[in-house]
């Protein structure tokens, strides 16, 4: 019997059904990163062209998802070592390719396997970090969306295919900064003249991808800073109320 991942995994998504969530109040279109607000899809985090992942100065993880089907990840991890807390392990995984939202709310992400790329680096194993080819297929049972209370910004809430929620994301970006949704590592041969034609137009739109990577159309959704507000409130506060009291104070002295 031949062990079929992608099957096992839709049966674990029927079972547990139940976590998917509903009443979103916002397109899952975007570009979303935790709170960390340092990790972001796109350019800055791979460049495809010279095979490099881009370590950013905090941990975290970003999302982001097109109108038409496609997505892209970026994930920065810590990993500390109880045996010896003074070696932790970095870990960059980079993904992109199509995704599906099933009937049930679940959302399938089916990466292009020859893209994916992760750099692991372990300080006191090795003084060199390694770099392999990296691919995933994932399912998170459910999502939603809602306007966070404090941030001011949407959230979006992903929960694992065992329903457990994973750090919750905010909307940075839209449209999504992503680098081209395009196979743009390809292992295959050309064998004709359109084959080496369309490699030639892939190659092209990545350069010009990171030609143009401080041109982008995406648009950073500003982030409400709950204590600058406050401070200005209270500033109006006591101004208006010292405006009230000389004004008493002179009517007072004209009587």
């Amino acid at each position: 019997m031949v062990f079929r991942w992608h099957q096992t995994v839709s049966l674990l998504v029927a079972l547990f059904a139940p976590f998917v969530r509903a009443g979103n109040v916002t397109a899952l279109t975007g570009t979303w990163t935790t709170k960390s607000n340092t990790v972001f899809t796109g350019p800055g985090f791979y460049d495809p062209i010279d095979e490099l992942l881009y370590e950013p100065n905090l941990p975290g993880l970003s999302m982001s998802f097109t109108d038409d089907g496609y997505y892209e990840e970026a994930f920065y991890y810590v990993i500390s070592q109880p045996s010896n807390p003074s070696c932790p392990t970095a870990l960059l995984q980079f993904q992109h390719g199509t995704y599906q939202i099933a009937s049930n709310g679940s959302i399938l992400l089916y990466p292009f396997a020859v893209d994916g790329r992760q750099l692991v680096s372990d300080p006191c194993t090795s003084e060199e970090s390694v770099y392999s080819r990296y691919s995933q297929f994932e399912v998170y049972s459910g999502w939603d969306i809602t306007i966070d209370d404090y941030r001011g910004q949407y959230k979006l809430q992903l929960y694992k295919f065992d329903g457990y929620p994973m750090n919750p994301m905010y909307l940075v970006y839209k449209p999504p900064m992503m680098l081209p949704t395009i196979t743009m590592n390809p292992t295959a041969v050309a064998t004709s003249a359109a084959t080496a034609s369309s490699t030639a137009k892939a190659k092209s739109r990545l350069k010009r991808s990171f030609e143009n990577r401080s041109k982008t159309d995406a648009i950073k959704r500003p982030v409400i800073d709950g204590n600058f507000w406050w401070y200005v409130g209270m500033i109006m506060m006591i101004g208006g109320g010292g405006a009230f009291l000389f004004l008493q104070r002179q009517s007072m002295c004209e009587q």
